[in-house]
């Protein structure tokens, strides 16, 4: 007997609504030409880390609890004298969802964790890369349910970058827009 994996909710919507909605606005002829989702990556810079190693192994530990998948600590690739940064020294720590983590990482996203945002008037609409993958700045973490704010070590910023098939910025932007991106207006 084959275990059946319960689908994301998001990614049943993308393949109900979105796909059929983007056929129409861009013509494509092929289901194979509608962008998806290719990636989430979730990155956090430490430069505190250099100073406090327990701060980057608690900022490890909070990735993991957000996206649902393990952390893997980032190495600087040259030294800057200025920072006091050498080459090799762990100075982050990053995620690369795909597949189902991927779904409902985004579905907890824009659902649950963008609407708890202070002052929220929605997502800045341009952040576009000119090759169809999104970027989005956090400033806090705690935004997410899933961190407990009296256990955190400090407050930091998390980056996420969506990576998308999509040929341009528009066909990417419909895309999000579809799969309930709160853009602003």
């Amino acid at each position: 007997m084959v275990a059946r994996i319960k689908q994301a909710r998001l990614k049943k919507q993308y393949r109900e609504k979105a796909v059929k909605a983007l056929k129409e606005e861009y013509g494509y002829s092929s289901l194979m030409q509608v962008p998806k989702l290719e990636k989430i990556v979730v990155s956090v810079g430490l430069g505190d880390a250099i100073l406090n190693k327990k701060l980057l192994d608690s900022s490890v530990k909070e990735l993991g609890r957000i996206t649902g998948q393990k952390a893997v600590k980032t190495k600087a690739k040259k030294s800057i004298a200025g920072f006091k940064v050498r080459e090799g020294m762990e100075i982050g720590a990053k995620v690369t969802l795909r597949g189902q983590y991927m779904y409902e990482f985004y579905d907890r996203l824009v659902n649950v964790a963008i609407p708890r945002i202070k002052d929220f008037r929605g997502i800045n609409p341009n952040a576009f890369d000119g090759h169809g993958n999104y970027s989005i700045g956090i400033t806090e973490q705690i935004i997410f349910p899933e961190i407990d704010y009296d256990k955190i070590e400090r407050i930091s910023g998390l980056n996420i970058a969506i990576v998308t098939t999509a040929k341009t910025d528009g066909e990417a932007r419909s895309l999000l827009a579809n799969m309930g991106m709160p853009f602003k207006k």
